[in-house]
């Protein structure tokens, strides 16, 4: 019950998840954040790498894992968080809505960065970022290294202030691998290898 309202859009855990395909991931650091002790201190965890290498995977099944410690959970997208927030601003809810996304005990937003914000929606996500910190965890998934998210935020201000206190409490952790999609259709013929590189 707990897992359909927390709306994971697919059921993943972490002993599904394909260690030796993303080597710089260490299993025995995420058999750890399983445990949720950084939820239980209302820290955070971000998951950076390029698209396909299991950002939500890991998102989804450190979730679950959050909700079997007894943590309330929600998960969305960035792009329809900030819609949300948009949408109840112009209608005169936004402090209805912070308060539904400041609620559980952890949220996870997935997807940051594949699209980049108008200024004002990234001013909306500033104030959740703000109404959450210190009070509960946020675990987000991205394409974009955290360099970058001034690019995604449209404002280098408003990107310093998010990431101050994202960062303040959180694990960064940096997926480096291959697409699992690109490698499964590669196995399969569609699509040529990968070009081995010369240099280090």
């Amino acid at each position: 019950m707990a897992a359909r309202l927390a709306k994971f859009p697919f059921v993943r855990t972490l002993e599904d998840f394909d260690f030796t395909a993303q080597p710089a991931l260490d299993p025995k650091h995420l058999r750890e954040l399983a445990l949720c002790r950084w939820v239980g201190n209302g820290d955070g965890v971000l998951l950076l790498g390029p698209p396909g290498v299991g950002k939500t995977h890991l998102a989804v099944a450190l979730g679950r894992a959050a909700i079997h410690q007894g943590y309330s959970v929600l998960f969305t997208t960035a792009t329809a968080l900030v819609a949300g927030l948009a949408k109840a601003h112009g209608e005169g809810r936004l402090e209805d809505r912070l308060t539904h996304w400041a609620k559980p005990k952890l949220l996870i937003i997935d997807e940051l960065g594949y699209l980049p914000f108008e200024p004002s929606a990234a001013h909306l996500f500033f104030h959740l970022v703000s109404r959450r910190y210190e009070r509960g965890s946020l675990m987000i998934t991205s394409n974009r290294s955290v360099g970058e998210w001034d690019q995604v935020f449209g404002d280098p201000v408003v990107a310093t202030a998010i990431l101050d206190r994202l960062l303040h409490h959180s694990q960064v952790l940096t997926i480096r691998g291959e697409s699992y999609r690109l490698r499964e259709k590669r196995r399969s013929g569609l699509l040529k290898p990968a070009p081995v590189s010369s240099t280090e």
